[in-house]
């Protein structure tokens, strides 16, 4: 059973998730915030696999909210659902530690899925979309490298081919498309990017790009 807080200002909103979860099998919602400092309490205190976080609240925001919850170092992902998929904040928020976002329109289906898959620990933007988004506002939330790629540590501890690996990650390329392109197995690959997050720190594909954009590996379009 996955076990999933609601947060967001939104009592109608909130209400409607809800409903959506408790009718679905293998989901169950464990409570309802409706401000940043709500949500990051309650989490501490329910320890949920999953919090559906709104951006805008009063007080103490998503962003904010999402920091701390990664801070405290729980098993908790944070799943960001905004209003619009080229919001600079939730990409802020993919910077303060979310694993993913989906719109607040999306599909029940769609938002059932998200949350199935940030809870094992996947990524919920889709490797295409995450660069597409990226390149159009990394100037505005990714600070510029200041070392080159070799001398950032993060990448030290890379091979030469994992260090390729996530390079195609930070390119947006699938799996499958690393296989190809690289003449390797999608098996080989998956170990490939399990090793790459391990070593780099990072929870999820998400952030695996991310942190190939802030080390220069991957540049942005201008």
């Amino acid at each position: 059973m996955t076990t999933v807080l609601i947060a967001d200002d939104q009592p109608l909103q909130r209400m409607g998730v809800r409903m959506l979860l408790e009718g679905t099998p293998g989901l169950t919602p464990v409570g309802e915030a409706g401000h940043g400092a709500e949500a990051v309490r309650m989490a501490a205190e329910l320890r949920p696999d999953v919090v559906l976080m709104d951006i805008r609240m009063p007080g103490m925001d998503g962003i904010e909210a999402t920091r701390r919850i990664n801070a405290a170092g729980g098993r908790t992902r944070v799943l960001i659902v905004t209003t619009f998929d080229l919001d600079e904040y939730a990409y802020e928020g993919l910077r303060a530690g979310a694993s993913g976002f989906l719109l607040k329109d999306a599909r029940p289906e769609e938002l059932v899925a998200g949350i199935h898959a940030v809870a094992t620990g996947d990524a919920v933007v889709a490797p295409r979309l995450t660069r597409r988004l990226l390149d159009a506002y990394t100037h505005q939330v990714l600070a510029p490298a200041d070392t080159s790629p070799a001398e950032d540590p993060r990448l030290r501890t890379l091979t030469d081919r994992e260090r390729e690996v996530l390079l195609a990650i930070g390119q947006g390329w699938t799996n499958t498309e690393i296989a190809e392109r690289l003449v390797l197995t999608e098996s080989t690959v998956k170990k490939h990017v399990g090793r790459v997050l391990a070593k780099i720190g990072a929870r999820d594909r998400i952030q695996a790009v991310i942190t190939a954009y802030d080390t220069g590996l991957v540049r942005a379009k201008p």
